[in-house]
């Protein structure tokens, strides 16, 4: 399975703080909610997994909120796809929505630790658009962990540790093979090493969120597909 290609240099990115605001016009004026904006997320990003990966082994590395959340769509996905998944959760303090997430994927029977299984594939959904400064504790050590494990990385929505605006690492870092980034590019992915191919997926922003930010975003920037490779 191959996706649709789009010029990244013709498509328009945006900082964080632009992402927290669709975000919040999202849930606040358009009345969608943060599980389905995951439940989008994760679909694809399983489909990207599976696409580049096919029969591949996969250790989800998941944060406590939103990132994290869709990394757990992903692992029920990939699931019921036929693929075998394990999961590592960098702490047992999770927001409400991730933890809903984690019980699905428990009752599923999928295996949940928060030591991680080596595999051929490690999803990075740890740390999102929001990280600020360097990552800390277990967070950190699961970065290094992946980096150092032999496995290609495929990050959600950015690799964890880089900042989504500028593109620094102010401490541990994913380096990825791939990332899947979320509604919009963000501005740091442009010029980073460690993002790796770099796919866009669409969430159902509606084009109401991008005109009231003023950010001039195609009407049919996905009429091709969900998920477009950008290149």
């Amino acid at each position: 399975m191959s996706f649709p290609q789009r010029r990244l240099a013709d498509t328009p990115a945006v900082t964080t703080d632009q992402m927290r605001e669709v975000d919040r016009l999202m849930i606040e004026d358009a009345g969608i909610s943060l599980l389905q904006m995951m439940e989008n997320a994760g679909r694809s990003l399983a489909a990207v997994v599976l696409a580049r990966h096919p029969g591949a082994s996969v250790t989800v590395l998941a944060g406590t909120g939103g990132n994290g959340g869709g990394g757990l769509v992903a692992a029920r996905h990939l699931v019921n796809r036929g693929s075998q998944v394990s999961v590592a959760m960098s702490s047992d303090e999770l927001s409400t929505v991730a933890d809903l997430q984690l019980e699905i994927v428990k009752a599923m029977g999928v295996p949940t630790s928060a030591e991680p299984a080596f595999s051929d594939i490690i999803i990075d959904a740890l740390v999102g658009y929001s990280l600020r400064g360097a990552p800390r504790g277990r967070t950190a050590e699961l970065i290094d962990w992946a980096n150092g494990a032999g496995a290609k990385v495929v990050a959600l929505d950015v690799p964890s540790g880089l900042d989504s605006t500028t593109g620094e690492t102010p401490g541990s870092a994913i380096s990825a093979a791939a990332t899947m980034t979320i509604a919009l590019p963000k501005t740091g992915l442009a010029d980073s090493e460690r993002v790796g191919d770099l796919y866009l997926t669409d969430i159902s922003v509606p084009q109401s969120v991008y005109e009231a930010l003023g950010v001039p975003v195609p009407a049919d920037l996905f009429a091709q597909g969900q998920v477009l490779a950008l290149t």
